[in-house]
């Protein structure tokens, strides 16, 4: 007997920056910036399902009802600290077969600009994908070049990634930036 799953159907990305005395309230304040405050996030791990349509961040959230359970990949960063630059970022790799599944990866930390921490993420997640195919490749090559590798093994269609990064505020406020992949059963 199969028991029943819940696999999404769509999935959106959004992001956000929140700033507040708070630890907390800094990190509601991003949530509220990405549009996603208003549920009941649910972390998961970093599959992207077979056939998983990406829609609009408007799309999604006009199919999720206040208050719901929403699976999502989240990454996190925050600081008080003035200055110091936070990121976070979501990466996407969709595989060739639309039938197979593909997959995302998160990273939060300090000190990476927006491009860094972008190309970070698609390289992680491209490069899960093709480890589960069976592809090894140099990590110490440069992953354009591995991309290339992937695409033409007809393994990676797509990869994107969003990322939010931020400076901490001058004032000394917990500055929280956040990014996700959030889900729509």
């Amino acid at each position: 007997m199969r028991t029943r799953q819940l696999v999404p159907q769509h999935m959106f990305f959004t992001k956000g920056v929140g700033k507040h005395e708070r630890n907390l309230q800094s990190f509601e304040e991003a949530l509220r910036h990405a549009g996603i405050a208003r549920f009941n996030l649910v972390r998961v791990s970093s599959i992207y399902p077979p056939r998983c349509k990406i829609v609009s961040r408007a799309a999604g959230l006009n199919n999720l009802a206040t208050g719901a359970v929403v699976p999502c990949v989240i990454a996190e960063s925050r600081t008080n600290e003035p200055n110091r630059l936070a990121c976070a970022g979501v990466g996407l790799a969709v595989p060739a077969n639309k039938d197979d599944y593909g997959y995302i990866s998160e990273h939060h930390g300090f000190g990476m600009t927006h491009r860094k921490c972008g190309d970070f993420v698609e390289d992680m997640a491209a490069t899960m994908l093709a480890t589960t195919h069976g592809i090894d490749l140099d990590p110490e090559t440069a992953y354009d070049e591995r991309r290339e590798i992937y695409k033409a093994k007809g393994l990676i269609v797509n990869t994107r990634a969003v990322v939010q990064t931020a400076e901490g505020d001058k004032d000394g406020l917990w500055t929280t930036v956040v990014s996700a992949a959030v889900f729509c059963i």
